[in-house]
């Protein structure tokens, strides 16, 4: 996945206004068998996965003992086994951690990010473009939900209403033999739709004006999740899981506070700008980017609590410069009209 194909702005655009597709194979895909796989997951993840029903996804967290962040991920509950998507960077430390608590029961993990492949299509258009090719209803998909069906008419793929743009849209998982030629009827199917291919780089400034976390920068194993706002994440009265009594103690007093900001000017807030209140430093930036769809000048950055409320005055020392900063609520951007209400 490069990090742009023709400019970042351009392909942003494309995802606000239109329909982007995106080559997400990097990412982690891992399956499960066994007698007690939902235990097993259990005891890793802060959700409660025991809550899915059949075709439904959750977003959870996986911590270490202290409480920090070793990955956020998906945990869908097909009707006949569990798939868990991680990021990247992080699967090794993923399937280390779930080989350290596979219990006594006959459990196997499989790692079929080799094998297959995964593409986001997101978008206003994003519907239009993959209906077309899909042998079931897509319509009526709901937000993190997924379905099963063939693409073609021939190729057996596992489709979800999810994404990490802030827009309506959809991610597939078919084989890696079939991915490029699943690319390129998708590029065809939404040629008319304007569709772009779009790379790291407008992923990026797409989510962040979503207020979506990256790993390595509003999480990390050294961040727990309520630092991070993601403490709805995390269900304490579940059961044991790592990470756990460790939790219970920082719910209270989690630190510093993942908070968004907007800045004066175009200048653009890198991450580990240093965070200043009354010239006091309280905190750095995590995230920061111009912001195509509002042009603005946006950042999210971990704060002392008491400089996290919304309106408070805060300045952003970029590279010897002060700028001056503003906390406002999150997400930076939010589609007006939602095509499915989330559940």
């Amino acid at each position: 996945m490069p990090v742009q194909y023709t400019t970042i702005v351009e392909e942003h655009q494309a995802v606000r206004q239109r329909v982007g597709l995106f080559d997400i194979s990097h990412m982690g895909r891992l399956t499960f068998d066994g007698p007690a796989v939902l235990d097993w997951l259990e005891r890793v993840t802060t959700n409660h996965v025991a809550r899915l029903v059949d075709n439904q996804i959750q977003y959870s967290l996986m911590t270490n003992d202290p409480g920090g962040v070793i990955d956020d991920i998906l945990v869908y509950r097909q009707p006949f086994a569990y798939l868990v998507v991680c990021n990247a960077s992080n699967r090794s430390n993923v399937v280390a951690q779930l080989e350290r608590h596979r219990g006594a029961a006959a459990n196997q993990l499989r790692d079929r990010t080799l094998d297959t492949a995964m593409m986001a299509i997101q978008g206003p258009r994003a519907l239009e473009t993959l209906q077309p090719l899909f042998s079931q209803p897509l319509g009526c998909l709901r937000y993190y939900h997924l379905t099963m069906g063939r693409l073609l008419d021939r190729i057996d793929t596992v489709i979800s209403r999810t994404g990490y743009t802030g827009e309506d849209g959809f991610e597939l998982i078919v084989t890696a033999r079939a991915a490029p030629e699943i690319w390129d009827a998708l590029r065809e199917s939404g040629r008319s739709h304007g569709i772009a291919p779009c790379g790291l780089g407008a992923r990026d400034t797409l989510r962040l004006e979503a207020a979506m976390p990256l790993y390595g920068h509003e999480l990390s194993e050294s961040i727990n999740p309520y630092s991070a706002g993601l403490g709805w994440a995390v269900k304490l009265d579940k059961g044991e899981f790592v990470g756990r009594e460790a939790l219970r103690a920082l719910r209270s007093n989690p630190g510093p506070t993942r908070v968004g900001l907007v800045l004066e000017g175009r200048r653009i807030a890198r991450h580990g700008a240093t965070v200043l209140h009354d010239d006091q430093e309280v905190g750095h930036v995590t995230s920061g980017t111009f912001a195509p769809s509002l042009q603005l000048s946006v950042a999210m950055a971990l704060v002392d609590p008491r400089a996290a409320a919304v309106d408070t005055e805060l300045a952003v020392d970029i590279r010897g410069h002060r700028a001056g900063a503003r906390v406002v609520p999150l997400p930076f951007y939010k589609r007006t009209n939602r095509a499915v209400a989330a559940v």
